[in-house]
């Protein structure tokens, strides 16, 4: 099919790589912060920008936080707050950003194809080996997750907002602002009790632990989150986008 230009789209940065066929890196990657307020249409100029820095591409990936169906946005965290992760929320950016089907905007403005998916879906692509249940959980601002049942996506759960303990949600237990307070051993040893009550909720064959704060798990934790658990490299967040178009776009 040619190259694919991916972007990972979070909420501290937009990062962007173009990969062939093969997977390997063609350009990139490349990352700018994000930029607030960011309503749909500055969100279409900044990727445009993006992509004029990067080699040509035939098709794009791009990977949005929050639930994600069938390419428009049921809900999205950060982009709907005026300044970005954990400020007020925009009554106009809420309204603009719920509903939004970023696919076919997407689509006329780059005028190829684009797929768009929850990013722990496209992280998720260059992960799966497509051999039983394989959950990928993504650690950053938040948590991000998806789930493939012998490489198929399954319908997609947002994890990050179910409570865990004392009213804090998963996204507030172990999110990046929670790190930053704990420090990384507590802020490790949740991440740890987290994978520990998935668990047997999911029985998973497979977990994969990325995201941009994965590598910050304490090597105490890491021995301790058990043989069944992968931690990877971020990199998975723009190298997935080929490979995303083959399990899941057609």
């Amino acid at each position: 099919m040619g190259n694919t230009l991916t972007i990972d789209c979070g909420g501290g940065g937009l990062k962007a790589a173009v990969v062939d066929d093969a997977d390997a890196l063609v350009g990139g990657p490349i990352r700018i912060p994000t930029p607030y307020p960011f309503p749909p249409d500055r969100f279409i100029r900044a990727l445009l920008d993006i992509q004029s820095q990067l080699p040509a591409a035939d098709r794009v990936t791009v990977g949005l936080p929050g639930m994600i169906r069938h390419g428009r946005v049921v809900a999205t965290p950060h982009y709907v707050n005026r300044a970005g992760p954990h400020t007020p929320v925009d009554p106009e950016l809420y309204a603009a950003w719920t509903g939004y089907d970023a696919r076919a905007a997407l689509n006329r403005a780059f005028g190829r194809p684009v797929l768009v998916l929850n990013d722990a879906e496209v992280h998720g692509a260059a992960l799966v080996d497509g051999t039983g249940l394989e959950l990928v959980i993504t650690l950053g601002t938040g948590l991000g997750n998806a789930l493939f049942d012998d490489g198929a996506l399954a319908p997609h759960l947002e994890l990050s907002h179910g409570p865990i303990r004392r009213k804090k949600t998963y996204d507030t237990y172990i999110g990046e602002i929670q790190r930053r307070e704990l420090g990384n051993a507590r802020w490790s040893r949740r991440v740890r009790r987290v994978v520990d009550g998935l668990r047997p909720v999911f029985r998973w064959d497979r977990l994969f632990i990325g995201g941009g704060n994965a590598a910050l798990i304490d090597a105490e934790a890491v021995a301790r989150l058990g043989d069944d658990v992968t931690i990877v490299p971020n990199t998975a967040g723009v190298l997935g986008g080929a490979r995303a178009w083959k399990l899941i776009g057609g």
